[in-house]
Order: structure tokens, then sequence, then C-alpha cells
């Protein structure tokens, strides 16, 4: 029995929409929701400010973080040795309460001179103190550090999206916690696959960490303290917003797809 030609026309758009479906990923979804932003252009620097151990801001010696193939990558292929010249790549405006997304993946070798605990190390921060406001030969921003770790040794779990705390100190269950570094509960990742990392901000209410969809972390009401506190007045103080940064601690590491929900925009 003939069908009438509309019949046809809504059973190829259901086909094709069920297909492209099919297909969505972290690196295609979202890309054209309403309120998401690239922060990453896929071919520049822009809008990204460079600090590292012992340079003025902006000079990013040895070009250690740059641009190939859309991919931000952080390298050390004009070092000689690392001379703990620890770098950060911040994002030129600072957030409060906001939803990030990236993608990273651990390559290559540790360049001569990293401390052995840097490798497959790095981090995002969060809630950083400004680029400009950092010292010559500050190591490390006044933030929150979501530490990423690869795996090194089979039989021993290294966790990723970890959270240190350069500068600050956090609440877990209501209880403060001073330690430096609170593992999270993800699996690790002992390849060079690329892991999709996404974190939820709210001010200083709460942080939520996730790798490849799920929740590994949480904490709230982050505050000024303890070692790497370079702001003594602020001691206490609840920190609420600031600037995100990727990390540069002597293993090389590529980042892609890096993209923000601004949850309180100013607009």
């Amino acid at each position: 029995m003939k069908q009438p030609f509309w019949i046809f026309g809504i059973l190829i758009v259901i086909l094709v929409s069920s297909c492209k479906n099919k297909g969505a990923s972290f690196d295609d979804s979202e890309k054209i929701s309403e309120g998401w932003m690239q922060i990453f252009n896929d071919e520049d620097l822009s809008n990204w400010k460079v600090k590292i151990k012992g340079y003025p801001l902006d000079e990013n010696f040895g070009r250690t973080f740059r641009v190939e193939g859309g991919v931000l990558k952080v390298d050390y292929e004009d070092y000689k040795k690392f001379d703990d010249r620890f770098g950060h790549l911040f994002y030129e405006v600072p957030f409060s309460s906001y939803k990030l997304k990236l993608t990273y993946r651990f390559t290559g070798v540790q360049v001569s001179g990293g401390q052995a605990w840097a490798t497959k190390n790095s981090g995002v921060m969060i809630h950083s103190q400004s680029p400009a406001s950092m010292n010559l030969d500050q190591e490390f921003p006044v933030s929150l550090e979501v530490q990423l770790l690869g795996g090194i040794d089979r039989a021993q779990e290294r966790p990723t999206a970890n959270l240190c705390t350069p500068g600050t100190h956090v609440q877990m269950s209501d209880t403060l916690i001073e330690e430096h570094c609170i593992d999270s509960s993800s699996e690790t990742v002992y390849d060079d696959r690329w892991v999709d990392l996404e974190l939820e901000v709210y001010g200083d209410s709460l942080v939520i960490h996730k790798i490849d969809g799920i929740e590994v972390l949480r904490y709230s009401k982050p505050i000024y303290g303890g070692e790497y506190n370079v702001f003594s007045e602020k001691e206490g103080q609840l920190l609420n917003s600031g600037y995100i940064a990727l990390q540069s601690e002597s293993h090389p590491i590529e980042f892609k797809n890096i993209k923000i929900l601004d949850l309180n925009p100013k607009n």
C-alpha cells in the first residue's frame, strides 16, 4: 500500500537524528549549546597569559606553552634542564561560578632535571590569584589545583583529578582539611589516551571534579591559608573567585576542547 510522501520525510529525519546522537562524544557535544564558550581557539594563545618562575609576566621561556595542530601543548624540547621553572598559563579573566570542560593527555618523557614526583604530573588551577600578582620567583599561584596524574607503575594506583592546595585549605564533610593533596576516587590512567575533565565550581560553596563524566571528588568553603599563601592578610578568608590556569611541571602534556559555561554572566 502506498504511503503519503510526508511519512517518508519524517522517517528520514528520525534516522539522521539517530545517527548524529550515536556519534556524539565529549569532543563535539555542547559545542553549540547556549552559553558555552570556547576559551582556547585551537590556533594560538590569544587571551592567555604566561607566568614562569624566574621570568617576567608573558615571557614564554622555551616556548613552553605552544599550539600545534589545534592542540595546546606544554612542551620542553627547547629546555636543556628544567631547573624548577614551574609555569602556568592563565586565561585572561577570572570567574566565580562556572562549569569547565577540557580534554588532556600526558605525552613523551619528562624533561631532564624534573622532580621525580612531577613525572606525569600537571594541573588545572582554579580560583587562582592573578598572574600579574605573582612574585618573580613564585613557584605556584595561591589557588585550588585540580591535580592531573598519569599512572607509572602498574602495581601502584595513581588517581587523577585530585586536589592540591597551594596557599589554601578546604572543607570536606564539614571538616577543615589542611593536607596539601587529597586523592580523588578516579581510576588510574596508565596510557596516553585523551581524558575528559569536567569541573563544577560554585563560588565558595562547592567544587566538584569529574573524570570521563564520573564524579571523583567534591569539597567546599575554600579559604586562604597554609603553605604557599603569599597573602597573609587574607588568612582564613573565603576564596570565591579567581583565574583558571594550566600548569607546567616538567612532563609534557596536551590540552584541547577547553570550554566554559559561566553561571554568573555579567550581561
